[in-house]
C-alpha cells in the first residue's frame, strides 16, 4: 500500500455520497478493495483507489454505438398493434397464423400452409423421446431446433426465398414434434396441429379460434429481449435455426416466455382459496408485484389481451380469472396483460401449465424470422457495444 492514506467505511460512504452498507456491497462485488485495521475491526480503503472509482462513477456515459434499429414490421402506438400496418386485433379473428408469417415476411397476407419436413421430423422425434415425461414442451422445441439445424447442410443459405422455406418448415416441425396429446385432424391448419399437442380433448371451433388469435397476437413485438437476441445472432449471419435458437434463449425466462406460467400458478391457487383478494395479497406480500397485469408500452392496457379475453368472455371455466381481473381492477386499476389472457385461455382449456410458453415460442418464431431477413439485408455485425468498466484500477506492478 506504500504511503497511501487509508479511508474509514464512514469517510468512503461520505465521499461517494452513499450509505456505508453500499460501500460494502461495492466490496462484495468486486470494484473496490478493502484491508482491516491492526485489531481486523475496521475496514481501510486506500485513497487513491476510491478516488479512481469515484471518477469512474462521474462519468458521463459514452455516446451509444450500437446502431439504430430501423424496422418496418410491428408498430406499437400506445394503444395498439400493427403489423406492417394492419392492426394485429383484427388480424386474430379473421386470419390465420400462416397468413400473419407470411404478412411479417413479405409483406403479403397470403396463406401458405406449414408443413414439416419428414425426415427432420423423424430425427427431432428420436432426439426428443428420450427426455423426461414432464419436461416442457419448450425444452422440447428447443431440442428439436437444435437437432434439424444440425441435419440441414444447406443451413447458411440466408437469402429471403431460403430464409422464408425454411420459416415454414421449422415452425411446421417445431409443432410436430411434439408429443400428441389428442388425434390432429386431417388436414388440420398450424392452430389445429399445435391443439393436439396441447391438450387431451377434441377441440370446439372456437377454441381454435382462441389459439389460431393466440399465435396471430403473439407473432411480433418490435424489439423485446428475444427478439433482440435473434437480431444480433442474424447480424453475425447466424443460419436462421440459429436465430430461432437465440431467440429461444432469451424467451427461455420467467419474465418474458415463462411469465404465462407464473399467472397459471396465480389463478390456479385463487381457485383453490376460494379468495381471489387473498392470493393477490400473498402474491404482493411475498413478491412485490402480481404476475399478469400491466405493460409499460400501453398505458391504458394491452390490447392483446382485449382480444383474446373477448374471445374467453362467454366460458365458464374462466370464472376465476374473472374474479381475479375484478379484484386487481378494484385495488388499483391494473388491467391485464397478454400473459395474463393466454394463460385464462390454458386453464380454461385444460391445457398443462407451460403450455403458453409453447404457443409464444411457436408464434414468436415468426417474428424472429421476419427480423433475421431484415437484419441479413444490412451490415453485418453491427452491434458492438462497449461495456462501462467499474471495477478496479490496474495496478502499477513495476
Amino acid at each position: 500500500m506504500g504511503e497511501d492514506r487509508l479511508l474509514t467505511t464512514e469517510e468512503v460512504a461520505r465521499r461517494l455520497g452513499v450509505k456505508k452498507a453500499t460501500v460494502y456491497a461495492y466490496v462484495s462485488r468486486g470494484l473496490l478493495g478493502s484491508h482491516r485495521n491492526a485489531d481486523g475491526k475496521e475496514s481501510l480503503f486506500a485513497e487513491p483507489e476510491v478516488t479512481a472509482f469515484a471518477a469512474r462513477r462521474r462519468r458521463p456515459a459514452a455516446a451509444p454505438d450500437a446502431p439504430a434499429i430501423h424496422t418496418g414490421i410491428t408498430l406499437i402506438t400506445g394503444d395498439d398493434l400493427f403489423y406492417r400496418g394492419h392492426r394485429a386485433g383484427e388480424l386474430a379473428t379473421t386470419t390465420s397464423f400462416e397468413s400473419v408469417a407470411t404478412l411479417l415476411w413479405t409483406g403479403r397476407l397470403e396463406h401458405v400452409p406449414m408443413e414439416p419436413d419428414p425426415e427432420l421430423l423423424a430425427l427431432a422425434e428420436g432426439v426428443t423421446a428420450p427426455l423426461p415425461a414432464n419436461a416442457r414442451a419448450a425444452d422440447r422445441l428447443r431440442v428439436t431446433v437444435a437437432a434439424i439445424a444440425a441435419a440441414d447442410r444447406l443451413r447458411f443459405d440466408t437469402t429471403p426465398a431460403a430464409v422464408i422455406a425454411r420459416g415454414r418448415t421449422i415452425i411446421a416441425t417445431m409443432v410436430a414434434a411434439l408429443p400428441v396429446q389428442s388425434q390432429p385432424a386431417r388436414g388440420a391448419d398450424l392452430a389445429g396441429a399445435l391443439w393436439a399437442r396441447l391438450s387431451r380433448r377434441p377441440p370446439a371451433p372456437a377454441d381454435l379460434v382462441t389459439l389460431n388469435a393466440a399465435l396471430v397476437l403473439l407473432a411480433d413485438h418490435d424489439l423485446a429481449a428475444s427478439t433482440f437476441a435473434a437480431r444480433v445472432a442474424a447480424s453475425t449471419r447466424a443460419h436462421p435455426y440459429a436465430v430461432v435458437q437465440a431467440g429461444l434463449a432469451a424467451l427461455d425466462g420467467p419474465l418474458h416466455g415463462g411469465a404465462s406460467d407464473l399467472v397459471v400458478r396465480l389463478l390456479t391457487e385463487a381457485t383453490r382459496s376460494g379468495d381471489p383478494v387473498g392470493t393477490i395479497a400473498d402474491r404482493l406480500r411475498a413478491d412485490g408485484w402480481v404476475p399478469g397485469f400491466g405493460q409499460q408500452l400501453y398505458p391504458s392496457g394491452d390490447p392483446r389481451a382485449a382480444v383474446l379475453l373477448g374471445l374467453l368472455e362467454e366460458s365458464p371455466a374462466t370464472a376465476d380469472a374473472r374474479a381475479v381481473r375484478a379484484a386487481m381492477a378494484r385495488h388499483s386499476g391494473a388491467a391485464p396483460n397478454v400473459d395474463f389472457a393466454l394463460a385464462a385461455f390454458t386453464r380454461a382449456t385444460g391445457m398443462a401449465a407451460d403450455a403458453g410458453e409453447a404457443i409464444f415460442a411457436v408464434a414468436r418464431t415468426a417474428g424472429w424470422l421476419a427480423h433475421a431477413l431484415e437484419e441479413y439485408a444490412d451490415e453485418p455485425s453491427r452491434f458492438r457495444p462497449s461495456g462501462r468498466y467499474a471495477g478496479r484500477s490496474p495496478r502499477d506492478t513495476s
